[in-house]
This record gives structure tokens, sequence and C-alpha cells, in this order.
């Protein structure tokens, strides 16, 4: 699949990347790998198989709720960068 120097700085540009010079053509070179190995998943002989609602219809592994000793309040705040009365302080968001 044909992956061009503008579709890999566009990509960049969108994903808030900055690439290096001599990283541009490694980089359209594995764009385009991917891209080609993606088109040839369309070839695969789906046609018989049922779509998957869940995984393998095997039930999740579990573990026993049993309580253990945790943390303090102080020893969760000791590496707190602000506290305040006995919370984290964080920035105001709204």
């Amino acid at each position: 699949m044909d992956v061009t120097r503008e579709d890999v700085l566009r990509c960049a540009t969108l994903a808030h990347l900055s690439l290096r010079e001599d990283e541009i053509e490694p980089m359209r070179e594995a764009m385009a790998r991917m891209l080609t190995h993606a088109a040839s998943l369309d070839e695969l002989p789906l046609d018989q198989v049922e779509p998957m609602l869940a995984g393998l219809g095997r039930p999740l592994p579990r573990r026993e709720d049993i309580p253990r000793d945790t943390f303090t309040q102080a020893q969760a705040l000791a590496n707190a960068p602000v506290q305040d009365r006995g919370y984290f302080a964080v920035p105001k968001v709204l």
C-alpha cells in the first residue's frame, strides 16, 4: 500500500508527534507494511464465521475477596506533592 511522506507528516501532526527528518522514511515504510498487512486480512474467508460478542465463552478468572492490610492515611499522603487537611490537594478543574 502506498504511503507518502505527506501521509506520515499528517499522521504525526494528528498524533502530536515531532519527527526528525531521518525518522520520516522508516516511519513511512512501517506504515506501508502495517496497511498492507491490514489489507491482506480482507482476503480471509470469514463468511461462515459467526461474530463473537464476548471472549471465548469462558468465565473470567476471579480471586477471593479477602480483606488485607492497606495503607494508613499518613502513608498514602507521604509522597503527595500537596496535601490539605488529610486529603490530596489538586488544582480545580472547573
